[in-house]
């Protein structure tokens, strides 16, 4: 099995389908907000964007916890640029993406109705629609549409990690 990660910008559901995916293929899950510095949580609170720089040491403690599950784990991270990407991947082979797009409207009022009980702050989804380099083109994504329900997101993961079967 390899390692999923389900990125997007805030807002468009990493959270909830990693943990969907995860329960249902019985793999651990990473949280990566989980690992933000206490600097970037502070930031992110404050509404200040976080830099390439802010968030070097992140991608690097969410490489080294995809390199110690080579059996496979699902992994919810924003991923939003290409060298964020291949990161990742340098510490994972085989790491799949599945890429949750969701309009920047939905996006902020999804992150504004959860302000009380989440760190990110709803003037941060702009500046992470502005960093989004979609992963138009590289191989292992899957996009799905974030306004789907969980349930349906999950299935179209799960029927697409299975195996191709040999005729």
């Amino acid at each position: 099995m390899h390692s999923l990660v389900v990125m997007g910008v805030s807002g468009c559901g990493k959270s909830s389908l990693a943990q969907a995916v995860a329960a249902a293929l019985s793999l651990p899950l990473i949280e990566g907000d989980d690992h933000h510095s206490a600097v970037n949580l502070q930031r992110m609170r404050a509404g200040i964007a976080l830099t390439d720089a802010d968030r070097q040491g992140w991608l690097a403690a969410l490489a080294g916890l995809l390199a110690a599950h080579p059996q496979g784990v699902v992994l919810s991270c924003s991923a939003l640029k290409r060298i964020y990407r291949d990161q990742l991947r340098a510490a994972s082979p085989g790491l799949r993406f599945a890429f949750l797009q969701i309009p920047q409207a939905l996006a902020v009022q999804r992150v504004a109705a959860r302000a009380a009980t989440h760190f990110f702050s709803s003037s941060l989804v702009e500046s992470q629609f502005a960093a989004l380099q979609p992963p138009v083109g590289e191989g292992g994504v899957l996009t799905l549409d974030a306004e789907r329900p969980i349930a349906e997101l999950q299935q179209q993961v799960l029927a697409w990690l299975q195996p191709a079967v040999a005729p």
